[in-house]
């Protein structure tokens, strides 16, 4: 019997995610006992039973369609208190998806300062397309997977943040993933059941 939990996941890629993760060069650290066929739903609901908080995190960003992973990002990036240009394109982007918005989020990575960990947003929102952005960067690729890795680092990053909250953040975070894999939007209040 499956759990409700990871029911009507419809915006999450189709097909095999053995696949999805084998083309963006993602390892689990979790041994999985799914068949090479399994559906994301049924991989996030293994992973789940398992304790794999991270590997399901990893699942979700690479598997949710750019603009919402990007998004997640961005809730994120907010979750940290995080005020930045970079979150601010990237959600611009979110809202408005086009040239002008991505070009926005181009200049916000290309102008982010070193340690600027929310460029992680502007970089998912860059990418969005699968290129390495608009304009003149339309011509080159960008890297496979490069909008789940920075969605999965942005998360790590605000996940870490606070040593204290890793485990509640940690649920919240999947919680919200979950959510936007739905169709929601994402925004549930840190301490709702």
């Amino acid at each position: 019997m499956s759990d409700p939990l990871f029911d009507d996941l419809c915006k999450l890629s189709a097909g095999p995610v053995a696949r999805v993760l084998t083309q963006h060069n993602v390892t689990l650290q979790t041994k999985l006992d799914a068949p090479a066929g399994a559906t994301a739903a049924a991989i996030l609901e293994e992973l789940h039973g398992k304790g794999a908080q991270l590997d399901m995190m990893q699942v979700l960003a690479h598997t949710l369609p750019p603009r919402e992973a990007a998004w997640w990002a961005c809730l994120a990036a907010r979750e940290m208190g995080a005020e930045t240009r970079a979150v601010s394109v990237a959600e611009g982007w979110v809202r408005q998806p086009g040239f002008d918005t991505r070009l926005a989020a181009r200049e916000a990575l290309d102008s982010a300062k070193q340690d600027d960990d929310t460029a992680f947003c502007a970089m998912a929102a860059c990418f969005a397309d699968g290129t390495m952005g608009p304009g003149e960067f339309d011509d080159h690729p960008a890297p496979p997977g490069a909008v789940g890795a920075a969605v999965y680092g942005m998360l790590l990053i605000a996940l870490f943040a606070d040593e204290t909250a890793v485990a509640t953040r940690g649920s919240l975070f999947l919680k919200r993933g979950l959510d936007i894999a739905r169709g929601g939007n994402g925004q549930i209040e840190p301490n709702s059941d």
